[in-house]
């Protein structure tokens, strides 16, 4: 038993520290080669970020994400704990896909209900309970390399592009001035071509 007990402790080790430095991946759409590189912060429990996946993102997709011609990448600027929280179920499982944020945004006005986070995370888990994401809840709201993650996009947007609220669109690493004017976004897009 002594000899047993310190390579189960090793074993572990090694586990907890792997599992520390698992690299959290983007959550990203489009061609990884494009020449557009758009970059959208966003915190899950503000209505104009839910706006903007409403009626913004759906014709970037259409017109230059679908296309080939853009790349898009979800970064994370939560304002409050229920955004926090929110974007951990959105990064749980770690493949970069973006089903889980965009279910989240579209279901948006059903979950931020409640006075305090505990009731939030109530709603937040019974939205979820109803699809097939084959998720644990309680281990996403509890992990801690992804929760590193969330914070660190959003203190990078702070550092980097000087962000202050919620959606702030960057391309090919600049700041845009009006994420909601398409026919801005689209004509300065068509120039990077």
């Amino acid at each position: 038993m002594k000899k047993f007990l310190p390579t189960i402790l090793l074993i572990f080790f090694i586990k907890s520290y792997a599992f520390s430095n698992d690299k959290i991946k983007p959550i990203y759409e489009g061609n990884i080669n494009a020449n557009i590189k758009l970059i959208v912060y966003e915190s899950l429990t503000c209505s104009h970020c839910a706006d903007f996946h409403k009626k913004i993102y759906p014709k970037l997709k259409k017109d230059f994400i679908d296309t080939g011609l853009a790349q898009i990448e979800f970064r994370n600027f939560p304002l409050d704990m229920g955004a926090l929280n929110a974007s951990k179920i959105a990064h749980c499982k770690n493949d970069g896909n973006s089903n889980i944020l965009h279910y989240l945004f579209k279901n948006q006005n059903k979950w931020i209900r409640g006075s305090t986070i505990e009731e939030v995370n109530g709603h937040l888990k019974n939205v979820l309970e109803d699809q097939n994401f084959n998720i644990d809840f309680d281990a996403c709201i509890n992990n801690k390399s992804v929760e590193d993650h969330i914070l660190e996009d959003r203190i990078t947007a702070v550092k980097k592009f000087k962000i202050n609220s919620t959606p702030t669109l960057i391309i090919n690493e600049k700041k845009f001035d009006n994420p909601f004017d398409y026919k801005k976004i689209k004509k300065t897009l068509e120039k990077l071509i």
